[in-house]
């Protein structure tokens, strides 16, 4: 019961590092800076499965944005939820 229970607040820490990286990719100042740099070494290894499983689409790589974090996102989201639903 407590392993899960700090494994979902874990996972929502992981969706929230997931949502500042997104504001920080609008700020390159800020990706460049020792809090950016840790941001993305620590999101990176979420997000680069998602990056290489959505460049398999060929109508996602030749667009602007990157929804690897969004796919990332939604993944720790989905498994936060089965974990609360274990929980209770």
């Amino acid at each position: 019961m407590m392993i899960a229970y700090f494994t979902i607040r874990l996972l929502n820490l992981l969706q929230w590092l997931l949502v500042f990286r997104a504001l920080v990719s609008w700020f390159p100042q800020v990706q460049q800076s020792r809090i950016g740099e840790l941001l993305y070494a620590v999101t990176e290894p979420m997000v680069a499965p998602c990056r290489s499983l959505l460049s398999r689409f060929s109508s996602l790589r030749t667009m602007p944005v990157d929804f690897s974090p969004l796919l990332a996102f939604m993944i720790l989201l989905i498994l936060q939820s089965f974990l609360s639903s274990l929980m209770y």
